[in-house]
């Protein structure tokens, strides 16, 4: 894959690296449509059992690039546009989770917002011990998107997804390994070769079983995604016209303290 998205393969297993070439490797519109079209090539690929995804060396991603122009035009697109615009992270999202083959991702340093939401479409997550999951789109006045909530829920439950989603804590490499956020927690600059050993695990086993299962179990623990999370990009096409939400960004690309006033 050209560009921001580079993919090696090895037998059955494949690494995706995405990089920017700045250390915050947030997801600009670009880069989301190169990462979608990076996963659907995985989605009829019977020669792949695993796929490793992830981001820089020093950091896996700072979440959406709310400089990124394209994303700052569908701010100010109609409603009919903006909601075409809005399925880009959604769907990225939702053809990483649909990739047959078993996905791990490999997290160093910082994993925020759609960072997340990107890590938690994959299968399994190996978090270096410096590494901190952070959601905060309340805090830029705006909620989860991109079919998150349901995933959150079906990893940590209701409860630790309001404090990850609602209130924003950020959440430390072990916190996240104990709430079940992440699957390994191992030395930092190691995330790579752990991701590495449990996909050469998964591509020893029988691929058609282990697609199988994987397949099973995504669809007991997601049975009522759709349901559940099929408002969240009118929400947030909604909350993007608030006071709040402009707020919320200015004061972030501003470096100072947002005033909320709920309008």
């Amino acid at each position: 894959m050209s560009g921001l998205v580079s993919v090696t393969r090895e037998g059955r297993i494949a690494t995706v690296r995405f990089d920017t070439g700045n250390r915050a490797n947030a997801l600009s519109q670009e880069l989301m449509r190169q990462l979608t079209e990076t996963a659907q090539g995985f989605h009829d690929c019977p020669e792949i059992s695993a796929v490793i995804l992830t981001g820089r060396d020093d950091q896996f991603c700072m979440g959406a690039d709310l400089k990124d122009p394209d994303g700052t035009a569908a701010a100010k697109a109609s409603l009919s546009q903006r909601r075409v615009m809005l399925r880009r992270g959604p769907r990225m999202c939702q053809a990483w989770e649909d990739v047959d083959a078993l996905t791990i991702c490999a997290v160093e340093g910082w994993c925020v917002g759609g960072g997340v939401a990107l890590a938690t479409a994959c299968d399994l997550r190996v978090a270096a011990d410096n590494s901190t999951f952070y959601v905060p789109e309340v805090e830029r006045g705006m909620n989860m998107s991109w079919g998150s909530i349901p995933r959150f829920v079906a990893l940590v439950g209701p409860a630790r997804t309001k404090r990850i989603a609602a209130l924003c804590e950020k959440i430390p490499a072990p916190m996240a390994l104990d709430w079940g956020l992440a699957d390994h927690v191992v030395p930092a600059g190691t995330a790579m070769a752990k991701a590495r050993e449990i996909a050469e695990a998964a591509a020893a086993l029988p691929p058609t079983a282990l697609k199988s299962v994987k397949q099973d179990v995504n669809v007991a623990a997601l049975a009522l995604a759709r349901a559940t999370g099929h408002r969240d990009l009118e929400a947030f096409a909604l909350l993007q016209q608030s006071d709040d939400f402009k707020e919320g960004v200015s004061a972030f690309l501003k470096g100072r303290k947002p005033d909320f006033t709920g309008d």
